[in-house]
């Protein structure tokens, strides 16, 4: 799978839920994408569905039917299974009843020669972190907000 354990690259993994289990296929062309451009490496995805009554069912890679990842199949020799039984249960307890998630361990592909050149020059990773898209959002929109009533006060203030 890796050419060497020097050239490995950060590996990261997400849980993506979908609410009432609607999804839309918009997904697996675009995750095809990042893999064929070489930006990220699938390492293993699950798909878990929890039920209504809070039971789930958790389908590994060779499990899904080929519809359902398109052109992802292809790359199915790459894989490593590095997801525990221990990880599935954790997913699929924190989604909400009657969902459906998609669980994707992926080595960041374009991060490798960096990671490999601090490794080599002696530095190691101390600390790491991801700030969710929501968060910057919600920053983004409090700061919208503030200009618009700076804006209404400036205007009241003038009088027009």
């Amino acid at each position: 799978m890796v050419d060497s354990i020097d050239q490995l690259g950060p590996v990261d993994y997400l849980v993506v839920e979908f609410p009432g289990s609607n999804f839309n296929g918009e997904i697996m062309p675009e995750l095809v994408d990042l893999v064929q451009r070489g930006i990220i490496r699938v390492l293993d995805l699950v798909l878990i569905k929890k039920e209504e009554d809070g039971s789930y069912d958790a389908l590994e890679f060779d499990e899904i039917e080929d519809s359902a990842l398109g052109d992802l199949r292809e790359f199915e020799r790459e894989l490593a299974d590095v997801l525990s039984e221990e990880d599935i249960i954790s997913a699929a307890d924190a989604l909400e009843p009657g969902s459906t998630a998609g669980l994707l361990v992926y080595e960041n592909l374009w991060a490798a020669p960096f990671a490999s050149a601090v490794r080599r020059s002696g530095g190691q990773l101390v600390a790491d972190g991801r700030i969710p898209v929501q968060a910057l959002l919600a920053v983004l929109e409090h700061e919208v907000e503030t200009e618009i009533e700076a804006e209404i006060d400036t205007t009241e203030e003038q009088g027009v």
